[in-house]
Formats: structure tokens, sequence, C-alpha cells
């Protein structure tokens, strides 16, 4: 047999991805008024811009049954189970209550992608393709930690009161960000998202999002990924760009943000994730 994966919903990993790869996915939730929906799931219909809308994290049931199962399939070789930063989520938490409570915890690998989206899919994918090519628990965990501690992230809001409302960025990086600039660039650092800095239009904060991110992917290949709420065209002209000014580009996915990211980002919402050497 071999390592499972399992990511959570929030990782935004396109379908083809998790299919050739087998990666169990975990849904968070989303709550619109007394409706509570699971991300890619249940169906979502989403007014973004309501305040009666919110997210929850997956239960450590939720989590424990899932791991359950990828321990089955892996036929004892081990779980490593790669989620959103715990600073932005309670679903690392919770899967670590859920590993406790399993008489397999010492095969069961948690790994904290210090990111949300794309920037905690990418090492997912790090740890999946180590795990198809039958590399040992150990190896499988270690390529996740490598490549989550390796990513950057990046984005760009039109306005912050969504994340402020719900916890995500503190009050003085929305007070900068409403109040003085059009456009806040963000960025997570340590698993945290802060603001990075003020920019006036939305041309420049273009440009200052492809800076940021060709300067993170260094010179040795990298992969990125661009991920949107509402912005497809500017999604990947932004990608065009990283297309060509990323030296040795290894690969690059453009996705939407699911519910559970979208309800805090708010429409218009870009971002882009880099990790540098890959994630191979």
């Amino acid at each position: 047999m071999a390592v499972v994966v399992v990511t959570d919903s929030s990782a935004s990993l396109p379908a083809e991805h998790l299919d050739s790869l087998d990666i169990a996915v975990v849904p968070l939730h989303v709550l619109v008024g007394d409706r509570a929906m699971r991300e890619g799931v249940d169906p979502v219909e989403i007014d973004y811009a309501s305040d009666t809308v919110t997210t929850s994290a997956a239960s450590p049931g939720e989590l424990r049954e899932v791991y359950e199962r990828a321990w089955e399939r892996s036929g004892g070789d081990g779980v490593v189970a790669v989620h959103l930063s715990r600073r932005l989520s309670g679903t690392w938490e919770a899967g670590r209550q859920a590993v406790r409570d399993m008489d397999a915890a010492d095969r069961v690998r948690l790994v904290d992608s210090l990111g949300a989206g794309l920037a905690t899919g990418l090492p997912t994918l790090a740890a999946a393709r180590r795990a198809k090519a039958g590399a040992p628990l150990d190896v499988v965990y270690d390529a996740a930690v490598a490549a989550a501690a390796r990513a950057r992230t990046f984005i760009l809001v039109n306005r912050t009161e969504q994340l402020r409302r719900g916890g995500r960025l503190s009050s003085a990086a929305t007070f900068f960000g409403s109040e003085l600039v059009t456009k806040p660039l963000l960025h997570i650092v340590e698993g945290r998202l802060e603001l990075r800095e003020k920019v006036r239009t939305r041309s420049k904060a273009y440009a200052k999002l492809v800076a940021a991110a060709v300067e993170a992917a260094g010179e040795d290949g990298a992969a990125v990924a661009v991920q949107h709420l509402g912005a497809e065209d500017a999604a990947h002209t932004i990608a065009g760009r990283l297309r060509e000014l990323v030296p040795g580009i290894r690969e690059l996915i453009v996705a939407e943000f699911g519910p559970a990211l979208a309800v805090h980002l708010g429409v218009g919402a870009l971002g882009v994730l880099v990790v540098p050497g890959g994630c191979h």
C-alpha cells in the first residue's frame, strides 16, 4: 500500500489533482443564517457582502472519520494530513484532538501549512507526490513541512472589514487597509495574515502583487498558484505575467477561492502563492 495524504477543502486543489494523487479532503463549513453547508459537498449559494455568512472548522469527529478511512486505505503505511494555518482556523487543533483518540495515532502526522488556500494545497501536492512514488511516512511528512516552510502568499483584497470581523486580521491592519489605501496588499507571515503594503490604484496593486511573487520565487524554479474570487480575467492575466517572469517555473495552477475562504476575502480578491523549488 502507500501513505495516504489528507487535506481540508480550503486547499482549493483542482479535482484532477485530488483524483490522480488519491488525496482525501475534509470539508469545512459555511454557515448561512441557520444553515450549515459542507464546502465541496453541499450546494452553496452565498451573498459575500452579507454579515450573516460565516465559516467553521471541521469537527474532531469529522476529521477522525476521514483519518481512519485514510489509515485503512494506507494498509498501515500511515497518513499525513495537511491543514490550513492554525492561526487562521481551528481545523489543525481539531485534527490534533481527533488523532489523540485514534488507535493508530503514532502513524498519523499533522502538518500546519502556515497558509491557506493553495498555500495549503501546494504542500499537500508535495506530500502526495512522494506518497504516490512509494515514499515512507517520514519522507512524505517532511516533504509537506518543507514545502510549507518555503511557501509565500500574497493576497489583494478590496476591503478588509470581513477579515477583521472574522478575527483573521488585526484591527490596526484593518484601519490602515480600509482608510488609507484603495487596495490592501496582504501577506501571510508565520501563519498570520498581515498588511504588507498600501497601494492606491488597481494597476499598481497588480504590479506589486506580481513583483512580490517574482521576488519570492527566486531563480531555481518554483510552483506558482493564482487564486481569485470573481476576478477570472485578472487572475489569468497575472498568471500569464508570472509564467513569463518566474525563471524555470515548474507548475502554474489557476483556481477560484472556495467559499470557506471567499467569505472572508470578498469578491475581487486575488492571491498569488509561490513555493520556491517546486512541489515535486
